[in-house]
């Protein structure tokens, strides 16, 4: 039997004191957001919440899981949708708005009555609900950990679009990124280019993490070295990025630079224009999502993204009739565009 996780041992992996763990887990005032988000996250990968959530049947022999689907009426309720704003992650957004008007559409359809809430906070978000009148919630993009661990809590069901959380389980709703970028890249390797660099935070959400391993799967199925400057794998508004951008000699550009969606291929269009580089005169730059139309990028990946909200709708109306089933994770299929028109020129 496996031994208690102490408030020690998390204060000991996370580097904090035994007070700071106490107050972060407490949901207590005294530590900083983000510190109470790294302690969270450490507790969970240590096993504290298997030990504190309280899992064992009731007496009424029901599972937490059946037994919520009781108390909260199947069929009634609120659907609450989190839309954290944070970064480039908000509702007018290219990728992000049609993503929640799929979301809208779909419970419309279903005649489910939706709230849309944007930077909630653990907090404040069950003072201004009664968590009783939740049916269930969808989280677009990142969502912070310290809010799931308090629908975990609640037992109420969650299905997220395009994230994931190590130490929180609940259904997932994704495009097929892995497939989808080895697709892209299978196609550039076979027009006989082999300079690339990869650009983008890969750390930033799932998806981008998912690209960058398809990328690196591509080139070693066909053998091809491309050290990687790894200055390009931050943020776009990152002083290191630009710098590596301009750094690079017109010699030793890639012939294409590989970037994690089209707002990061944007940047690097404009980056390149700034040092009197044109594209695709220069090199080629490709994408992923389909959301810049007027840029000259090589490739990209028409991301159904109405599809992404509705496909979460349907999987939290099946999830609250299926309590007791395996969490899934949907990949939902897209369309490579290539633009041969904006391939390498020189």
């Amino acid at each position: 039997m496996r031994n208690k996780v102490t408030m020690q041992q998390i204060a000991d992996a996370a580097g904090v004191s035994k007070f700071a763990v106490s107050r972060a887990l407490t949901g207590k005032s005294g530590v900083s957001e983000t510190t109470r988000e790294m302690i969270i996250r450490t507790a969970g990968q240590l096993g504290y919440f298997k030990n504190t959530a309280g899992l064992g049947k009731p007496a009424n022999g029901e599972s937490p899981k059946e037994q919520y689907i009781t108390d909260h009426r199947k069929g009634t309720g609120t659907i609450v949708v989190l839309f954290p704003n944070i970064r480039y992650q908000n509702m007018d957004s290219l990728y992000w708005g049609p993503v929640f008007e799929g979301i809208s559409a779909r419970l419309n359809e279903m005649g489910h009555d939706i709230l849309t809430l944007t930077e909630p906070s653990s907090e404040k978000i069950f003072s201004l609900l009664n968590p009783d009148a939740i049916q269930g919630i969808i989280t677009v993009g990142t969502v912070s950990v310290s809010l799931l661990l308090e629908f975990q809590r609640l037992q109420i069901p969650v299905v997220m679009v395009d994230h994931i959380e190590p130490v929180f389980h609940c259904d997932t709703i994704f495009s097929d990124n892995i497939t989808l970028m080895r697709e892209m890249m299978n196609g550039l390797i076979g027009k006989g280019y082999r300079k690339f660099q990869f650009v983008g935070n890969i750390k930033e959400a799932p998806s981008f993490m998912d690209r960058w391993t398809a990328y690196r799967m591509a080139l070693d199925e066909h053998g091809i070295k491309c050290p990687q400057k790894e200055s390009l794998l931050g943020y776009l508004d990152d002083i290191d990025m630009i710098h590596s951008i301009h750094e690079i000699p017109p010699e030793e550009l890639p012939e294409v630079f590989v970037c994690v969606n089209d707002i990061t291929a944007r940047f690097v269009i404009e980056e390149l224009h700034k040092l009197g580089r044109s594209v695709p005169d220069s090199c080629a730059v490709t994408g992923f999502d389909n959301v810049e139309t007027d840029q000259p990028i090589l490739a990209t990946v028409d991301v159904n993204k109405a599809l992404l909200g509705k496909r979460a709708v349907d999987q939290l109306i099946w999830r609250l009739s299926h309590p007791e089933s395996p969490y899934e994770r949907l990949l939902i299929q897209a369309d490579l565009i290539h633009r041969d028109h904006y391939a390498l020129t020189k």
